[in-house]
């Protein structure tokens, strides 16, 4: 396993739902854990995770080596690898995967996500063994009102402007902060939520996203500490008033 001296992201991915670039925004988020260790959050869980994280870490974490996937939100491109998680859990790691998701986001998870590909487990006597949320998921929940605990880190929470329920996420663990967007229209007062990151990473898109041109208008000390993910194969290059986090980069906040 990977050990991080402070708290440290890793871009496992960093396009958008249509990308033919690069994998679906998701990150991996480590830092010490007291004990010599290290403690990994995955955060969002697009398919094929494993490879996603052979590629983007060079083989340094898999899925067994996370302390929980935080779930920003249920689209394909940030869930879709939910199910070979869980799958991975049970099979061969032989325990439930952590999740860490608000309570609208995993009120539709099994029935309306992974329900169809999971609930029925055909045994080698014929039997179908049938299954739920709880059989392969240890579920956490976020808290609008509070921050929770999970390992090392101190997770808060707070709604975006998205099609379904979205969070956006502060993560705090060795004295720093990373702050996360997830998928959000353009928001001033998710920008000031935001704003008490180290390191800000913030999503940029088109249609219910947040437009470039907007955040390349927020004030300079603000922009230095902010990278962007979740951008169309067609980025201009141009555009640099932001750095882009890339698929693999490695950022030591």
């Amino acid at each position: 396993m990977r050990i991080p001296e402070g708290l440290e992201v890793i871009a496992l991915g960093v396009g958008d739902a249509f990308s033919a670039r690069s994998y679906s925004s998701c990150l991996a988020v480590g830092a010490p854990d007291g004990a010599g260790g290290a403690a990994w959050l995955l955060v969002d869980c697009p398919h094929p995770i494993r490879k996603i994280l052979r590629e983007s870490t060079g083989g340094t974490l898999d899925v067994g080596d996370f302390t929980a996937c935080v779930v920003t939100h249920l689209h394909a491109d940030h869930a879709s690898g939910l199910e070979g998680y869980g799958y991975f859990a049970w099979f061969a790691l032989h325990r439930p995967a952590h999740l860490v998701a608000h309570p609208t986001v995993t009120a539709r998870l099994w029935d309306g996500h992974l329900a169809a590909g999971m609930e029925d487990l055909l045994q080698q006597d014929g039997d179908v063994h049938h299954h739920g949320l709880d059989d392969y998921f240890a579920i956490t929940p976020l808290d609008l009102a509070a921050p929770i605990t999970v390992g090392p880190f101190t997770i808060a929470c707070r709604r975006t402007i998205h099609h379904i329920p979205t969070t956006a996420l502060t993560i705090t663990a060795a004295g720093r902060t990373l702050a996360y967007s997830a998928d959000t229209a353009f928001d001033p007062t998710l920008i000031d939520w935001l704003s008490v990151g180290d390191l800000i990473i913030h999503e940029t898109n088109l249609g219910v996203h947040t437009p470039y041109a907007k955040l390349a208008a927020l004030p300079e000390a603000l922009r230095a500490r902010m990278r962007l993910i979740h951008y169309p194969d067609d980025f201009p290059e141009e555009h640099q008033a932001i750095a882009r986090l890339r698929q693999g980069e490695v950022v030591r906040i």
